[in-house]
């Protein structure tokens, strides 16, 4: 098997506003596989079966199910791409791969810290994934880019937990994070604004452009062990926008995890 994995979790239950990104990796497949464009990411490295292979889609009854499918996979190949998805995934996800990776970061790229204790109160909220991440300890280190809707009790979680937050107001391509252990990267949708990315449920103006978005993952120094894509909702989506851009960013993680 390829050392590149690809997995779908058709997963929503922890949304907390609308239902849909359970509908999602199906269709990032459909533009990722599109005759509207080629194989190749920007750095010109072919992104093929030749150099990963596709677990398929995993309908999710129970939310612990992530960690087994997961756990499963990696004990098949080193490193996963996983196309969510609500974000509530990561959590379990992390759960599998701290078995795997004893030492890690994991970069975020999202309008939303999603450091609440729990949300609504629910722990496992797509609001909350990375405050369970970080008090079970599944990372070393957690960086959070495009962050514009920091609440007082999220910005006391991220004191709490040494989270290092770079909102949008601060954000600026010439001065990014240097990392120095090897990388897990969470995508989440609405990190982009929403005139890049209108197929998300929680719109929020004043984001992230596709190539900033791009300059950030280009920009990386050290070694992609696995990402994560998530909160693509298709109800929302125009014509297809957020999908094929979703599909974009599959192809340049990809080439940057080979």
């Amino acid at each position: 098997m390829a050392q590149i994995t690809v997995q779908g979790i058709n997963f929503d239950a922890n949304s907390s506003f609308q239902r849909g990104p359970a509908k999602a990796p199906a269709l990032i497949r459909n533009a990722f596989y599109s005759d509207s464009g080629n194989s190749y990411s920007e750095d010109l490295i072919l992104i093929d079966s030749s150099v990963f292979s596709d677990a398929g889609d995993f309908e999710i009854k129970d939310y612990f199910d992530i960690e087994s499918i997961t756990k499963a996979n990696l004990r098949q190949t080193d490193k996963l791409l996983t196309l969510g998805g609500d974000h509530s995934i990561t959590f379990p996800l992390m759960k599998a791969y701290r078995e795997k990776y004893s030492s890690f970061d994991i970069l975020q790229i999202d309008a939303h810290s999603d450091l609440y204790h729990d949300f609504e109160g629910n722990p496992y909220s797509h609001a909350s994934p990375f405050a369970r991440i970080m008090e079970n300890n599944l990372a070393d280190r957690l960086i959070q880019i495009g962050v514009r809707t920091l609440t007082p009790h999220q910005k006391e979680q991220a004191e709490r937990f040494g989270v290092e937050i770079i909102t949008m107001p601060d954000f600026d391509l010439s001065s990014l994070p240097v990392y120095d252990k090897p990388l897990y990267v969470s995508l989440d949708m609405d990190g982009f604004d929403p005139a890049f990315a209108p197929g998300v449920s929680h719109h929020e103006p004043g984001g992230l452009s596709t190539r900033e978005v791009l300059s950030i993952l280009h920009q990386i120094n050290v070694p992609i062990i696995g990402a994560d894509i998530v909160e693509y909702n298709p109800d929302r989506d125009f014509r297809e926008m957020t999908a094929y851009l979703a599909a974009k960013m599959m192809k340049e993680l990809l080439a940057k995890m080979i």
